[in-house]
């Protein structure tokens, strides 16, 4: 019996922003910081903000807008976050097992399956917003599924691929049959909105994934994966548990002011270094993994590559296949989701598959924070 990835959903939340939108709120931030800090600007001892434009958005990253948990909140200038009241554990699903759940659903039906015919459910993400009970376990109660196993995993924008490769290997090891990845993205929250160079970048989505072993044919099947991770810190998020203790050494009030050490510890990237370091790699990867598995880079009909940015998507389709290559290969959706973090490269799968025909081979493939690049190769198969 081979292995398959059979089906997928999504779920994105009922709030979207577009770039005006987010622009004019940032810009009316820069405006009050400026106005507020003029004196020591004169003075050399801060720098001025700058504007930003959704010129230059687009030509970045190619982000047209993006879907977010909460629109009020990340637009008032004094805010800049989403505002997400708390829920009782246990009583109420938490935000992250809703979204989840909803996307699995989803899968589930386009996969024909019941909750209760998974043997184990995965959730891969960037984040996760408590540390214990996991967020998996409560999808898992949620959805009805009555045996089987549940974990979290992260390893950042790779953990779809990384999932996969994690759902395949279970299988082979004879812990299961039917296995659920499911890559649940808030990144609106780790995001700092006030930062000119990254306020743009993120959206928030709920993606899941089928993978199951068969006798007959169905969707695709998981041929390979290869997976890689080297330490950066080019790419990093440090709020954490520990950041109580860390405020308290420093002599930060637990309840206080906590704007500057939570703000320097969200999402940081060093964006040019990001760029001439992981295109390299990640086209070597996929370059190796179809040359360790037999394959041409001319046989690739598609692939699902992380929604980063539209730039380095069209570099790793031209290293890979050619300078000449069909952007219609690497399909892109960036521009109405932004980047998704680990459920990128599946949303890029469940939105732009046809066009693909039975025995194609494809590829999909994600690289992110740690660095870390997974690549899984995969073979549409005759149903």
């Amino acid at each position: 019996m081979a292995i398959y990835l059979t089906a997928t959903g999504i779920h994105t939340p009922a709030d979207k922003i577009s770039n005006d939108e987010l622009v004019a709120a940032f810009n009316t931030y820069v405006d009050n910081y400026n106005q507020t800090h003029a004196d020591a600007i004169a003075a050399g001892e801060k720098v001025a903000l700058q504007y930003s434009s959704s010129e230059f958005i687009e030509k970045a990253s190619g982000i047209k807008s993006r879907y977010v948990i909460d629109k009020k909140g990340i637009l008032d200038p004094n805010i800049m976050a989403p505002i997400v009241p708390a829920r009782n554990l246990g009583e109420e699903m938490s935000v992250m097992a809703q979204m989840g759940h909803a996307a699995l659903m989803q899968a589930l039906d386009n996969a024909g399956l019941q909750a209760d015919e998974l043997d184990g459910i995965i959730c891969a993400s960037s984040n996760f917003q408590r540390c214990y009970p996991a967020i998996a376990i409560e999808i898992q109660h949620a959805i009805g599924m009555t045996h089987g196993f549940a974990y979290d995993m992260n390893v950042a924008c790779s953990a779809a691929t990384f999932g996969i490769a994690q759902a395949v290997g279970s299988i082979k090891a004879g812990l299961g049959k039917k296995i659920a990845v499911v890559n649940v993205e808030i990144t609106s929250a780790h995001l700092n909105w006030r930062n000119r160079d990254s306020h743009f970048i993120f959206g928030d989505v709920a993606a899941a994934s089928i993978v199951e072993t068969l006798d007959t044919p169905k969707g695709y099947e998981i041929l390979d994966s290869k997976l890689y991770t080297q330490f950066s810190t080019n790419i990093k998020n440090e709020y954490g548990f520990m950041d109580r203790s860390e405020f308290l050494a420093a002599g930060v009030p637990m309840y206080g002011d906590l704007q500057e050490p939570v703000t320097d510890k969200l999402f940081l990237q060093e964006g040019r270094k990001v760029f001439r370091e992981v295109c390299p790699k990640v086209s070597e990867i996929i370059t190796t993994h179809l040359s360790e598995n037999h394959i041409t880079p001319s046989q690739i009909k598609r692939m699902w590559l992380h929604q980063a940015n539209i730039n380095m998507i069209d570099l790793i389709l031209r290293t890979v296949v050619g300078k000449d290559a069909d952007k219609g290969i690497a399909p892109v959706v960036i521009a109405e989701y932004g980047n998704t973090s680990s459920a990128s490269p599946v949303v890029a799968f469940h939105e732009t598959q046809e066009g693909v025909a039975a025995g194609d081979i494809c590829v999909m493939c994600s690289f992110g924070a740690g660095y870390s690049i997974g690549s899984v190769l995969l073979k549409k198969s005759l149903n």
